[in-house]
């Protein structure tokens, strides 16, 4: 299906395939953390992604057989081309052939920072945008694929503020950022809304508070079955204490926070880092997740620049991770949980590393900016195709056939691929 630049292959180290399955309405695409692989993906990109020619790449669709792909950007170019084509932070490709969509273009006036695929081959996307399209769409917007226009009927306008995160999760749209409204009915940064109108659903008002460094603001998302995870600068879920990560019950008719708490994250890291959760992503079966972090080398006892694993049905006042991958000092900004291995990326040098301080301590491994952790253990797998690290991966996607990346740097697996790469299944 894939072409490739070379015949190199990566170690593959399998582990065992979690069961289970997400639980969504028929219909309805795949929410963060909803595909399962049966072993590690290959350390060798497929030749056919296009280039991102400037900016960096933020977030990840993919709708029928076609991704789309948001960020910072103005330019592309396809991988066998030297044309350049001008797009404004979103754009489209085929996924079997590489080919960038020439009806999918539209002007979206500022970046991208979340996208989710929508049903009737649409695609929700989310960020600092006024405009999107030709049309009124402030921080969030629904368009076309085929050809790029906005879905009529879906109004959902964010006041003060931007969206960081989207998930769509059975027949509801979930909404992180840091605004304080959607339209006219007011939300501090998160809210729920219908996927084909963008009318706030009046039944979820779980409210984050006691913003770290003066702002709350939901940084990441996802979903899987009955529960919704959430991360950012917050250390309440309507009152109750969750110093940055929380998880919420969607379950019930009306959705409201659970009993799981974690001071994990209540200790500070560096001054400049009030809050240092990043990315979240669930196991395929909903029983875990997997928190990233930014913050600065502080030590094993705090979870700065570290991936932790958390069960999600753990009970207690108090969770502690089931296992933490520290890298000693160096941002991780995405994480993708196949069952088969945890995806890590950012600009990190090192994985296994509780004793370094920007340096490699005992027992550390080099994986720079992106790794795999194996699931149980919470160890480095052998998996280490390398990339510029450059500010970092800011965007996975786990396909049935691979794992697409998005970052701003231009060579993934010792290969040039500007921005965009995916790893196949081998």
């Amino acid at each position: 299906m894939y072409a490739r630049m070379s015949t190199r292959r990566s170690t593959a180290i399998s582990a065992p395939l979690l069961a289970g399955a997400l639980v969504l309405l028929p219909g309805s695409p795949a929410s963060a953390g909803g595909v399962p692989h049966p072993r590690v993906v290959s350390a060798d990109p497929v030749a056919s992604t296009p280039h991102v020619l400037d900016g960096i790449v933020n977030a990840l669709a993919l709708v029928g057989g076609t991704v789309v792909v948001g960020g910072s950007f103005s330019q592309v170019r396809e991988a066998g081309g030297s044309g350049r084509l001008a797009r404004s932070n979103l754009f489209a490709f085929d996924l079997a052939t590489g080919r960038v969509d020439r009806r999918f273009a539209p002007r979206l006036d500022g970046p991208v920072h979340a996208l989710a695929a929508g049903p009737d081959g649409t695609v929700y996307a989310g960020g600092a945008f006024v405009s999107a399209g030709g049309a009124a769409g402030r921080g969030l917007t629904r368009l076309k694929v085929a050809d790029g226009s906005p879905v009529p009927g879906f109004s959902a306008p964010v006041n003060g503020g931007e969206v960081a995160s989207l998930v769509l999760h059975g027949d509801r749209l979930y909404v992180g950022g840091d605004f304080t409204g959607v339209g006219r009915v007011p939300r501090t940064a998160l809210a729920r809304v219908d996927p084909a109108t963008g009318a706030v659903d009046p039944s979820f008002t779980v409210t984050p508070g006691g913003g770290i460094g003066g702002e709350v603001k939901v940084h990441a998302m996802a979903a899987a079955r009955d529960r919704l995870a959430v991360d950012g600068s917050f250390t309440t879920l309507d009152g109750h204490r969750r110093p940055q990560v929380g998880l919420i019950d969607i379950g019930a008719a009306r959705p409201s926070v659970t009993g799981w708490h974690t001071e994990s994250y209540a200790a500070a890291c560096k001054e400049v880092f009030p809050s240092y959760v990043r990315g979240l992503d669930f196991s395929p079966d909903g029983q875990y997740f997997v928190v990233v972090t930014t913050g600065g080398a502080k030590g094993p006892r705090k979870l700065c620049d570290s991936a932790a694993r958390f069960e999600t049905y753990s009970r207690g006042d108090h969770v502690r991770p089931t296992w933490v991958n520290h890298t000693g000092g160096d941002s991780l900004y995405s994480v993708a949980v196949t069952g088969a291995a945890v995806y890590v990326g950012g600009h990190q040098r090192w994985l296994n590393n509780p004793r370094g301080s920007d340096s490699a301590g005992p027992g550390a491994v080099a994986r720079p900016g992106i790794g795999a952790i194996h699931p149980s253990t919470g160890k480095a797998l052998a998996w280490n195709p390398t990339r510029d690290r450059g500010i970092g991966v800011k965007a996975f996607l786990a396909l049935k056939d691979g794992l697409l990346v998005g970052s701003d740097t231009t060579h993934l697996g010792h290969e040039y691929h500007a921005r965009v790469g995916m790893f196949p299944l081998p």
